[in-house]
This record gives C-alpha cells, sequence and structure tokens, in this order.
C-alpha cells in the first residue's frame, strides 16, 4: 500500500507552496540550492527506476527547486529535468490505465496516485511555462542584439524545447484521453488540474513564432489538448473569456483559433463554442472597439477565417455580428461582410434553396450592395472583392446580376485607386462567368431580342384572340343554385297557398318524366321540378333515377335526385360520344395548355436576351470609362486595365479594340510591369492563336494586326512597332508570318489594298527587330512598290518609302568613328523610280501624292550619295511641267482672244501649284536637316579618323622636341577638351554658313521660288484656295528655317498670317513652323511669343490643340520663358473639348516635375484668371485652381503659398478677386506653420471679411484643420482666429448697416462683374480684324538698314506663274502686308546651349 502523504493542494502561484496554510495540505520543505540539484535529480531518477511515477511524492522538491532556480540553473540540469519528467509523466500515464480499471483499488492507492497524478502534472506544466517564457527573452534579445544580458542568452536551451514541445504536450493529450474521474471517486476531474493543462497552451499560442509554417504540428498538439481539457471539464464559459481576451492582445493567435474552433465543432462536437464566442465578441460595443484598435484585427481575422471553415455554423449565429456593421470600425464591417460572402458561397448557395434560406440570402446580397457604396475606401474594395468571389463560384442569382454590375461600373469613379482595380477585377470576373454567351456584341443581341420580342407579342395577341370563357362544371353550377332549390324544396311541405293548383302531373316513362324535370331546372322553376321530382318518387319506386337510397329526411332524397338529374343531363349535352368523354376533354385541356406552355418559354428566352443585352450594354460603359484609368499613377490599375481589356475582346466585343490601341502607348512607360503588360496582352491577343497549322497561326495573326492598322494614327503605328520589334528580337514570330507577309505584298496571295499596305507597314517594324527582313529583299520593295503602278496607290509606295528609311538606321550622329552610314549610288535603281513616280504624279491630280512625295524626298536624302543633286533635278522637271502647263494654258487664252476678257489671263492648276510648293518646302526641310544631322556627323567622323591616322603617324620623339611651354599649352588645351570643342564649332559655323550665305542665294535654285511663295502668302484674297494656303504657309516656315536673316524679315508675315488667316489649317501650320523656329533661332522668336499664346484662345478646336502641344514642347524644353502668360494654358484645363483638357493636364503632369516650377507660377496665374478682363467664370476658376494646387504637396510650399495669397488681398481690387484668393486657400493643406502665417497676415485680409463669400472660405479652412485634429497649442491659435474671423465679420456687416441708417444714401455698390457667356473667354477672332488690334513690339532696324545700305541688291531668278492682272489686283483684296513700325524691337536673347561650345 502507497504512502498517499499530505494532499497535495494545486497552487495558483508556486509561492503558495511553500506557505502552510493549516489545512494539512502538501507543503514544500526544503528549496535546495543550485549545487545540490544535480544530485537531488540523480536520487530522484533512482527512485522513479524502483517506485515508478510515486517517486515524485517523496521528491517533489528536488524538481521544484529547479524550477526556482530556472532562470540561473544550468542549461544541462534543465535538459535533465524535462527529460526526467517527461518520462515519469508517460510512465504514469501508461499504468494509470489498468489502475482505473481495478475495482480492488484501496483508497490509499487511490490517494497516492492522485497526488502523484496531480504533482507531476504540475511540475510538467510549470516546466513548461518556464521554457516558454525562456523562448520568448531569447527571441526579444535576438530582435534587439543591442540589448544586456547577452551572457544568459548563450546558456538558453531553445532549440531542445522546440523538439520535445510537441510530444509533451501529446504526452498530456493522451492523459486527459484517460477517465480520470476515478481518481476523483467518480466525481468530474478537479477544475484546477484540467486549468493546469489549458493554461500551459494559452502560454504556448502566446509565443508569436506559433503562427509559423514549422510549428504546425505543435499548433494542432494544442487544439487536441484544448478539446481534450474542454470535454473533462466544460468550461465553456470560460474559454469563450480566455480565447476573446487573446484575440483581442495578441493578433497571430486569430487563424489559430479559428481553426482549432473548427476542428472542435467537426470532429469534438463543441458546436456551441461557436456561438459562445461570436455571442462574446457581438456584445462589444462598436464604439468602444473603435477606440481599442488593438483587438479589432484579431477579432475581425477570427471571423473570417472562421466563415470560411464553417460557415454553415457562423451563419447560424450571424445576427448577433450584425450591429457591428453600422459601427465605425472598418475592419469589423470587411469581417462581417466577408462571413455573408462565404455562407452565400458555401451554404445558401444552388437553386433548391427554402423559402427561409432564399430570404436569408436575398438579405445578405443586398446588405453587400449597400457597402459597395461605404464611406471607408477599405470597405468598398473589400465587398468588391467579396462579389468577385461569388461571382466566380457561380453563387450570385441571375436576377442580381444587373444591379451588381451597375455599381461595379460606378465604382470605376471612384477616388481610391484599390477601388477602381477591384471593380475593374469584378467586371473582368463577371465577363468571364457570365451564363449568357461567349458573344457579348451589343449589336449582335441587339437584332435578335428585337424578333423574339416582336414574336413574344405576336403570340400573347393570339392567345388574347383565341380566349374564351372560362368552363363552369355541372357541379359547380348546381352548387350555385342549392340555396334556391332548397328553399323551394321545403315549400313543398308546406300548405298550398290560396290559389295554386297542382297541374304538373307525371309522364307515363320515366325518360320522359326525367327530361320534364331537367326542363324545370333549366328554366330555374325549381319548385315545380322538386314537386314533380316528389310525385315520382311515389310512382317510379325502384326505377333509376329514382330508385337512389331512401332517406329518412324525403328533402334530402328530393335534392340528391335532382342533384344527380341535373348533373347527368349536363354532361350529356356536353359529350355528342358519351363512350369517349374523358378522352376528348383531355384534348381539349391539352390544346389550352400548349400555347400558355410555349407563351411562357418565350417570355423566358425574351428575358433572358434581355439581359444579355443589358449586361453587353453596362460592360460597353465599362470600356469607356476603364480606358480613361489606363493612364493612372497606379501601377497595379493600368494592369488591371489591360488584362480586362484583353478579356473583353475575347468575347467578341468590337468596342474594345478601341481599348487595346489605347494601350498601345503604354508600351514607352518607365514601369517595367506596365510595359511587360502590354507585351503580355498583345502576346495573347495575338501571338497565341488557337489554330492548329502554322500557315493558319500567320493568317490569323497577319488578319488581326491589320484590323488594328486600318485608320490608325501614326503615334498608334509607332506604339505598334515598337510591340512587332520587340516579338522579332524573341523570335516570337515565326517565318510563316513574315513569308506570308510578304506574298501579299507581292499579290501571290490574293488581298484587298488595304491588306496589301497594312502588310508593308508589317514587314517595316519587323525590320527593326531585324533589318535583313528588308536588306535581303531590296530589289523586290523596289520592282514592285515602286513600279509604274505606284501612280495607282501613292498610299502603298508612300509606305514602301518609310520601310526603306529603316536602312538609313539611326539618324543621329554616331560616336563610333568607324561606322559608316549606309549610302546607295546615284544612280541606283530605287532613286531613279523614286523620281520617275514622282515627277509622274507631280500633273496629276492626287490627294495623296504629297505624303508620298515628302516620303521620297525624305528616303532620297537618308540613302542617296548626293542627294541635293537628285532632288534638284526632280525640281527642275516639276517646275518644268509647270511652265509647259502655264504656256499651254496661255496658247488657248491667246486663240481665244476675242472673247477674253480682264479675267482671262493663263493660270495653272490649283493642284500643280500645291504640289509644287509642297515639293520645295519639304526639300528645303530635309535639305536643312541632312546638313545638320548628316554632312555634320560625317564631318565629324573624317575628323576623328584623321586625328587618329595622324598620332599614329607622328614621330615618338615629338614630345621630346616640343618646348616646355608650348607642351603645357597643348596638356592644358586637351585637359579641358578645346581641341575637340574648338573642331566641332569650325564645323557647326561651315554649315550655318552654307545656310545662310548659300542655299538662298541668287545661284541657289530655292531662290526661284521664294517670290512664288511670298506672292501666295502676301495675296490670301487672290490666292485663296485652302489646300495651297495651308501648303505655302507651311513651306514658308520650313524656308525660314534654313536663315536666320530670310526668317527675321518674314517673322512678321508669317505671324500675321496666323493671326488673321480664316482657314484653320493654315494657322495650325504656321503654329508648329513657329514652334520648330522658335527652337532654331530662339532670340528672334523670342519676342512674339505672346502671339503664340494667343493661339491658345483660337476658336477652332484643333488649333487649339496644336498650340497647347507645341507650346507643350517649348515650354518643357526651356526655349520660351513662362511668365504669367501660362495662365492661358491653364484656361486649357476647362476647354469644352476632351482631347485640350487632356494636352492641359499632360502639359502640367510634366511641369510639375521640373522642381518647383507649378508653385513658383501659381501666384501670377491666379492673378491674370482672376482679372476681370480675364472673362474666366468663377466656378471655371474654381475647377482650374483644383487641378494646379493638387501639384502642390510640400509642406514649405504651402506655407509660404499661404503668405504670398495673403498678401495679393492687398492688391486686388474687385470682390471677384478677394473670393478667388480665398477660395484658393481653401485649397491647400494648412498645416500649424500655415495657421501662423495666417495670424501674422491678419490685416492683409481682415477688411474683406465682410464679404460673406470670404468669411465662409476661412471658416471652411479652419474647419477643416480642427477636424484633422493636433496639439492642443494649435487648437487654441485656431479658436483666437476663428474669434477674430467673426468679429470682423460682424463688425464690418455691423458697419454697413450703421453707414446705411445714418446716412439715407445707399452703400457704393460694386462694379457689376462682365457677364460672360461661357465658361471660356470669348476667342479672338481669326479674320476681319483691324490691324490697329494687331500691335507687335517695334522694330530693331537700324543695325539691319545700315547691313541692307552696304550690301547691293541681290539678282534672284524670277519664274512668274500668273499674267500681270494679278500684279495689279484690286485694292480691295486682302492683303497681309504689315506696316513697318510693327516690327519686334525689343528682343531677349536666350542662348542656345550646346556641349560642343567651350570658349
Amino acid at each position: 500500500m502507497a504512502d498517499a502523504g499530505p494532499q497535495f493542494q494545486l497552487p495558483l502561484a508556486a509561492a503558495d507552496l511553500l506557505r502552510d496554510d493549516g489545512r494539512g495540505h502538501y507543503v514544500v520543505q526544503e528549496v535546495l540550492p543550485p549545487r545540490e540539484l544535480p544530485p537531488a535529480l540523480v536520487a530522484f531518477r533512482a527512485a522513479f527506476r524502483s517506485r515508478g511515477a510515486l517517486a515524485v511524492l517523496q521528491h517533489f522538491d528536488a524538481v521544484y527547486s529547479v524550477l526556482h532556480h530556472f532562470r540561473t540553473a544550468g542549461s544541462n540540469v534543465k535538459e535533465d529535468v524535462l527529460e526526467l519528467m517527461v518520462q515519469v509523466v508517460s510512465r504514469h500515464s501508461s499504468e494509470l490505465s489498468a489502475i482505473l480499471s481495478d475495482s480492488r483499488l484501496s483508497l490509499a492507492n487511490r490517494a497516492a496516485h492522485l497526488n502523484a497524478l496531480k504533482m507531476n502534472c504540475y511540475l510538467l506544466t510549470s516546466l513548461v511555462d518556464a521554457f516558454e517564457m525562456e523562448t520568448c527573452k531569447n527571441r526579444l534579445l535576438e530582435a534587439d542584439p543591442g540589448g544586456k544580458n547577452k551572457k544568459n542568452h548563450a546558456r538558453t536551451s531553445g532549440p531542445l524545447w522546440e523538439e520535445e514541445r510537441e510530444p509533451v504536450l501529446q504526452l498530456l493529450t493522451q492523459l486527459l484521453q484517460l477517465d480520470l474521474r476515478q481518481l476523483w471517486g467518480g466525481l468530474s476531474v478537479e477544475e484546477e488540474f484540467v486549468s493546469l493543462m489549458m493554461g500551459s497552451c494559452y502560454r504556448i499560442l502566446e509565443n508569436p513564432s506559433i503562427s509559423h509554417q514549422r510549428y504546425r504540428g505543435t499548433r494542432e498538439a494544442v487544439t487536441h489538448l484544448l478539446a481534450r481539457a474542454l470535454l473533462h471539464c466544460g468550461q465553456m464559459f470560460g474559454a469563450t473569456l480566455k480565447i476573446t481576451q487573446m484575440l483581442q492582445h495578441f493578433e497571430h493567435v486569430a487563424p489559430v483559433f479559428a481553426q482549432a474552433v473548427s476542428l472542435w465543432a467537426n470532429e469534438y462536437g463543441l458546436k456551441s463554442l461557436v456561438g459562445e464566442l461570436l455571442r462574446e465578441i457581438g456584445q462589444k460595443c462598436p464604439q468602444d472597439l473603435a477606440r481599442e484598435a488593438s483587438g479589432l484585427k484579431g477579432y475581425a481575422t477570427f471571423i473570417t477565417e472562421l466563415a470560411e471553415q464553417i460557415p454553415a455554423l457562423v451563419l447560424s449565429n450571424m445576427s448577433v455580428l450584425l450591429h457591428h456593421l453600422d459601427g465605425e470600425s472598418y475592419m469589423m464591417r470587411n469581417a462581417i461582410l466577408a462571413a455573408m460572402a462565404e455562407a452565400l458561397m458555401q451554404v445558401l448557395n444552388g437553386d433548391e434553396l427554402e423559402e427561409a434560406a432564399r430570404g436569408t440570402r436575398d438579405k445578405f446580397l443586398k446588405m453587400l450592395q449597400a457597402h459597395v457604396c461605404d464611406v471607408h475606401s477599405f470597405v468598398r474594395s473589400r465587398v468588391l472583392q467579396l462579389f468577385t468571389r461569388i461571382v466566380q463560384h457561380k453563387a450570385l442569382p441571375l436576377t442580381q446580376f444587373q444591379a451588381v454590375v451597375s455599381l461595379a461600373v460606378g465604382r470605376l469613379k471612384d477616388k481610391s485607386v484599390l477601388v477602381v482595380k477591384n471593380a475593374i477585377q469584378l467586371l473582368a470576373a463577371f465577363l468571364s462567368n457570365n451564363p449568357f454567351s461567349c458573344k457579348l456584341s451589343s449589336a449582335d443581341l441587339a437584332e435578335p431580342l428585337k424578333k423574339e420580342v416582336q414574336k413574344l407579342q405576336e403570340m400573347r395577341d393570339r392567345v388574347r384572340s383565341t380566349a374564351v370563357a372560362p368552363v363552369v362544371t355541372p357541379e359547380e353550377e348546381w352548387e350555385a343554385m342549392l340555396p334556391e332549390v332548397r328553399a323551394a324544396t321545403q315549400q313543398l311541405f308546406q300548405p298550398l297557398q290560396e290559389g295554386e293548383e297542382e297541374v304538373l302531373e307525371v309522364e307515363e316513362t320515366v325518360e320522359s318524366t326525367v327530361e320534364q324535370i331537367t326542363g324545370l331546372l333549366r328554366k330555374l322553376n325549381y319548385k315545380s321540378a322538386a314537386r314533380l321530382t316528389q310525385k315520382a318518387l311515389c310512382r317510379f319506386q325502384g326505377k333509376e333515377p329514382f330508385s337512389g337510397p331512401m332517406e329518412e329526411n324525403e328533402e334530402a332524397t328530393i335534392l340528391d335526385v335532382l342533384k344527380r338529374l341535373y348533373t347527368g343531363s349536363c354532361q350529356g349535352e356536353n359529350s355528342e360520344d358519351p363512350p369517349n368523354d374523358n378522352s376528348h376533354n383531355n384534348k381539349e385541356v391539352a390544346q389550352e395548355e400548349q400555347p400558355q406552355t410555349e407563351l411562357v418559354k418565350q417570355e423566358l428566352l425574351v428575358q433572358y436576351l434581355q439581359d444579355a443585352y443589358n449586361f453587353s450594354v453596362k460592360i460597353t460603359e465599362a470600356l469607356n470609362l476603364i480606358s480613361k484609368v489606363m493612364y493612372e499613377n497606379s501601377v497595379s490599375v493600368v494592369q488591371e486595365a489591360i488584362e480586362f481589356f484583353v478579356t473583353v475582346l475575347q468575347f467578341g466585343m468590337p468596342q474594345a479594340l478601341l481599348g487595346v490601341r489605347r494601350m498601345l502607348p503604354l508600351i514607352w512607360s518607365k514601369e517595367p510591369g506596365i510595359k511587360e503588360a502590354v507585351l503580355n496582352a498583345y502576346r495573347r491577343l495575338y501571338l497565341s492563336s488557337s489554330e492548329d497549322s502554322e500557315r493558319a497561326k500567320a493568317h490569323s495573326l497577319v488578319h488581326s494586326l491589320s484590323l488594328i492598322m486600318v485608320d490608325a494614327s501614326l503615334g498608334t503605328i509607332q506604339c505598334l512597332e515598337e510591340i512587332i520589334s520587340e516579338f522579332v528580337q524573341k523570335d516570337e514570330i515565326k517565318p510563316a508570318v513574315i513569308q506570308l507577309l510578304w506574298e501579299r505584298f507581292t499579290e501571290k496571295s490574293r488581298c484587298s489594298s488595304l491588306e496589301r499596305r497594312a502588310a508593308v507597314m508589317l514587314l517595316g517594324m519587323m525590320a527593326r527587330g531585324k533589318p535583313e527582313i528588308i536588306g535581303s529583299n531590296l530589289d523586290i520593295l523596289v520592282t514592285v512598290g515602286l513600279s509604274e503602278k505606284a501612280c495607282e496607290d501613292y498610299r502603298l509606295a508612300q509606305e514602301v518609302c518609310n520601310v526603306l528609311s529603316k536602312l538609313a538606321g539611326n539618324p543621329k550622329p554616331a560616336l563610333d568613328k568607324n561606322s559608316v552610314p549606309f549610302r546607295l549610288p546615284q544612280n541606283h535603281m530605287l532613286f531613279s523610280c523614286l523620281s520617275e513616280t514622282v515627277s509622274k504624279g507631280f500633273g496629276q491630280p492626287s490627294t495623296h501624292w504629297i505624303p508620298f512625295m515628302e516620303a521620297a524626298v525624305t528616303l532620297i536624302y537618308q540613302l542617296a550619295e548626293g542627294a541635293e543633286e537628285l532632288c534638284a533635278h526632280i525640281l527642275q522637271v516639276c517646275s518644268q511641267q509647270a511652265l509647259e502647263k502655264l504656256q499651254e494654258s496661255d496658247g488657248q487664252n491667246a486663240g481665244d482672244s476675242p472673247r477674253r476678257d480682264s479675267d482671262g489671263a493663263g493660270s495653272l492648276p490649283t493642284f500643280m501649284l500645291v504640289h509644287l510648293v509642297s515639293l520645295v518646302g519639304q526639300v528645303a526641310m530635309q535639305q536643312v536637316a541632312y546638313l545638320e544631322v548628316s554632312v555634320s556627323a560625317e564631318l565629324r567622323r573624317r575628323r576623328l579618323l584623321k586625328e587618329e591616322k595622324t598620332k599614329k603617324n607622328s614621330d615618338s620623339n615629338k614630345k621630346q622636341q616640343r618646348s616646355q611651354s608650348t607642351g603645357n599649352e597643348t596638356t592644358m588645351e586637351e585637359e579641358l577638351g578645346l581641341v575637340g570643342a574648338t573642331a566641332d564649332d569650325t564645323e557647326a559655323e561651315l554649315i550655318r554658313n552654307i545656310c545662310e550665305t548659300e542655299l538662298l542665294d541668287g545661284k541657289h535654285l530655292f531662290s526661284a521660288f521664294v517670290p512664288l511663295l511670298l506672292q501666295i502668302c502676301n495675296n490670301p484674297g487672290l490666292y485663296s484656295d485652302s489646300a495651297l494656303s495651308a501648303a505655302a504657309a507651311l513651306t514658308l516656315g520650313k524656308i525660314c528655317m534654313i536663315s536666320s536673316e530670310f526668317c527675321e524679315s518674314h517673322l512678321r508675315l508669317l505671324f500675321t498670317m496666323m493671326e488673321k488667316s480664316t482657314l484653320p489649317g493654315v494657322r495650325s501650320n504656321l503654329i508648329i513652323a513657329a514652334g520648330d523656329l522658335a527652337i532654331r533661332f530662339p532670340n528672334l522668336v523670342e519676342p512674339w511669343t505672346s502671339h503664340l499664346y494667343a493661339r491658345l484662345r483660337d476658336p477652332c478646336p484643333s488649333v487649339r490643340q496644336t498650340a497647347g502641344l507645341v507650346m507643350t514642347h517649348l515650354i518643357l524644353k526651356d526655349m520660351v520663358k513662362v511668365k504669367g502668360q501660362v495662365s492661358e494654358m491653364a484656361a486649357l484645363l476647362i476647354d469644352p473639348e476632351e482631347a485640350i483638357v487632356g494636352v492641359a493636364q499632360n502639359f502640367f503632369g510634366e511641369l510639375s516635375n521640373k522642381g518647383n516650377a507649378i508653385y513658383n507660377l501659381l501666384p501670377d496665374i491666379i492673378s491674370h484668371l482672376s482679372s476681370p478682363d480675364c472673362g474666366i467664370e468663377e466656378e471655371s476658376f474654381h475647377t482650374i485652381m483644383r487641378h494646379l494646387f493638387s501639384y502642390i504637396t510640400k509642406d514649405k510650399q504651402t506655407e509660404s503659398l499661404v503668405e504670398k495669397l495673403c498678401q495679393r488681398f492687398r492688391t486686388a481690387r474687385t470682390e471677384r478677386q478677394y473670393r478667388d484668393l480665398s477660395h484658393c486657400l481653401t485649397l491647400l493643406p494648412v498645416s500649424e506653420r500655415g495657421l501662423h502665417k495666417l495670424q501674422d497676415n491678419f490685416d492683409c485680409f481682415a477688411d474683406k471679411l465682410q464679404d460673406p463669400a470670404v468669411y465662409n472660405c476661412f471658416q471652411t479652412l479652419l474647419a477643416r484643420f480642427c477636424r484633422a485634429g493636433g496639439k492642443p497649442e494649435a487648437k487654441t491659435l485656431a479658436e483666437e482666429l476663428e474669434q477674430k474671423l467673426s468679429a470682423c465679420h460682424n463688425r464690418g456687416l455691423d458697419s454697413a448697416e450703421t453707414c446705411q441708417e445714418g446716412s439715407q444714401t445707399p452703400m457704393p455698390v460694386p462694379a457689376k462683374r462682365k457677364t460672360i457667356a461661357s465658361s471660356r473667354r470669348q476667342p479672338l477672332s481669326p479674320a476681319n480684324r483691324d490691324d490697329d488690334d494687331f500691335v507687335t513690339p517695334q522694330p530693331r532696324n537700324l543695325r539691319n538698314q545700315k547691313r541692307d545700305q552696304k550690301r547691293p541688291p541681290r539678282k534672284k531668278v524670277m519664274i512668274t506663274f500668273s499674267s500681270s492682272d494679278e500684279e495689279n489686283s484690286s485694292e480691295d483684296e486682302q492683303s497681309a502686308e504689315l506696316r513697318d513700325e510693327e516690327t519686334p524691337t525689343k528682343t531677349t536673347p536666350i542662348t542656345r546651349s550646346s556641349a560642343r561650345r567651350l570658349r
């Protein structure tokens, strides 16, 4: 018999075991010092071998001492004691199974084993807690390497414990699986004993590393141990409180507990715990949760994870959580909405739901839809994600499709990038999982819908016309007439009234009597029918139909006979063939039901088509919105938009092709993710063909790419070229594709002219990746594309020229001296074909000849040796044709002289004059480019080669022969790079000399055409053809590019035409020309800058857009000084044309990247736009300022602007300016320093606060500052400022009232603002303006006059194309001549920076 000793009471704290409580419980006798611990453990081990687990009764103090000294004990002692206790508990567990089943167990033995069990489990769980605390401490030391106690850190036994932790937990679980109640006398297990186990589990879960994947086994062991403990003691309430507390304080335990609770509910049947936990969380006050952010994330994660694993149990307890949807915490709202979504996907999904479940489903969907417009962007984003999953799981009812799609489309305009991204993902999920069709073109769906609706209407009309009155059965008729028949029958048993006689007699036969009675019933003579029936019952007893059962009540018998007679007669009348009565009725019923069934089917079909059409319309609307967000700053949104367009195009929606084109410019994005997304999109759309053979894949690819290029702009083609060249370089385009393109070009494969041109363009794009594609087939390109048939299709010839230009390579000067530029000899077949085609087409009217000619001239200058000679020959041939045509016209007029009037002079066809002018301009432009780029690069290359050759041939002793000073000077020059720079300047000066003195000299061909060009430009009334005017204007700009002298002398004419021409094409061309001139001759154009800005207010949208683009380039390249005139660009932000607004937004976006540019310009822009003379409406001003102030993000800029705007109040003159300035202040995120700036400058605007609008703006600014929160001092300052504002505002109102009451004269009324008809300023009129309106800076004539006096006038070759009558044209013809005093005199030099010029 074992000696149990004193009863062991599980302590609340370890120190309790050192105190005697006076109840005879076990008390630790002595805490051993650390040096005695190893011998004591050896003794315990020996006793354990001999006595088993009961040895702890005598050696408890030894292990307790280890726990007492655990922080200072050696790792060997800790490891030994842990190993020993695991052995003890393991052996005790295996022995207890036999002991507990022994019915002869004495009380003493039971008490001994109970004490030993409690002691062993107490010691083991205490060791678990000690090791866990040590592990957490070690992790903190690792996270803080600069911390103290590093010596102790070296003695830890963390790795051992991490290996032993899981076996220890499994051992305790195994122990709890025993029926331990026997040790407690058959009662429940002691609550403190179970709490001991659970406490250790909770301590392990508090370790943040427990959520790591490598501790998955430990988590499962803890879960099973807790489940066993809960089953033993049933501490649901305590466990609920502990779990909710841990969820509040330890975020990492949420997924662990979600997994655990799910397992407890499914495997251990502890489903009630789910409801308790959710109820406990639901009872939390939403306001308290909002303040205690620490617990929010844990609760939210727990609910979300739990709903994913056991959605049915969460659904049954959802009602306790719903009130949190109205709380402030967005995380709780997200969690509950996610739980709803899981219930919808896993529980409330399917068509066979009960009525209650269907109602719950619809309620949840309604709540989710409501939160798509939640105030918090994270909730909106989360709900869209949930709907995406619902759609992917096909859990969204078809009736809800349209509503959710509409909500998703609406969220595309959301301010939050995350919401927009998830809205696009949801729409893509709708497309991929739509129940309608794989092809969703609204145009294709509209026609079948219309047909089926018409068919449905016809079916309804047919059913309505054939509908008959509802059939009433004889039984139903009898029931209706029964009350009256009963009343008539009852009268039979009453005495006859006076004057009433019995006149009815029964017929001889039964059949005649039956017929007589039924006739009376049909005539509604119920009393006579009843009386006759009464008599028949007496006369025909036993005969049908009067042989029915004799009723005790005669009345009932009569009624029964009457019923049988009436219903039988009705059925007999309704059926001519009684034996087939039922089959006939069934046929009639089937015939009646068939139209109804068909009608229902047709209604369902129409509803299906209508839903599909509505869905397609919504997706089309989404396409327009998503195409606008494709250029957002967020990479993820752009990637989603690209993916969406790929998905839509796969569903056959033609509108998606616009989006696919719109994504093309993104190939130039600096973000690698966006560029790769574009490449992947085009790879999926065009390279991933489903065809089997290579030939079929090539046909599919070429056809798809050709469709993109139909009516594509130059920018689109350049982007597509970049993509295709990438594919070619990566060998993703197969040789079969290139082969097919060549076949189409050479017409071996049948195709249209459009497809043939597209084939040439695609070959050119591929040649950029692999130039040998073109180089090896040069002869084919020339012979086929530039043959005699070229005049039939100039567009094909133009594309051939563009493709051949790829051979020229990079036009920029190559730094490598050995890279010889690719040139072809003058006698090459290419140039003869080009010259012949250009010359042949010169005399034929064609709208496509000019673009071809420009491409041909450009190609000649790029590839030909002696290009100027070839182009001069072309010019001479074309001029000769023009002269011959003019002489022919003169000859015809001379032969017809009798009828010749004053206007009958010989003239040249307009188209030939347009061709000639365009040709001259293109040759001039390419000649300048050829000199500046190609010749300059070649001169530099040859110089470098010569210098290198000279250096190699120089004598090796050269340095020694030089004098010291010369050597030093040379060395210094070489160090400074002056040798190369001087040579570069010399070459540049040579090129400039040629342009200034030779190209427009009388000996050069160009000079022959200048008088003609000036004649056309100076006489717009005489030469009124729009194409001629536009061509002449463009050519004038191109020739001005040659010489600064010519440019200076004709700038006045150029800008006059730009101002006064009535033709938008002329104005656009001249704006472009002026932009080029501003880069080439900046000092000359600078005085005319105001006229360039003026075109931003042109009445024609295309001119405004061109001006905006030109000014954008000039300003961003620093070729134009940016001052207050940039407000003209700001005004484009409210332009009615969306494209122009885009130009302005792009300009300010790029300008914002240039340091503080917008910040520096803002005050001047505000002053100009708020000026009464500007004509910008107040609302439009607000729109512009909102956009511009969005670029002010730095705190220092904000503070400085607050001060500047306050000081501007002093110079403001009108109420409108006061209001504008105060509105601008509201757009700034004012900080505490900004508030001090307002306080310091209060006197600047104090007197303006009587205006309610100004006062309200300052109130708004202060309210926003107070809402943002801040230091108490700042709030105090804001309150003081608000009091001062209010005092000034009220004082201003009081003084105004006093003034009005004291003197009967009214207050001075401010000047009435000029009413503006539109939100834009009044545009400039392009024509019919007085010359006085065109005021330009005064000329600087003295220097030019002296220079002109010294230089004799040059003789110029004149080519006359009109008779002398044109020279003497009437004075009322519109002229572009201006007075000398209108020439600019004030110039601001703008130096052109050059890396090569180092003086």
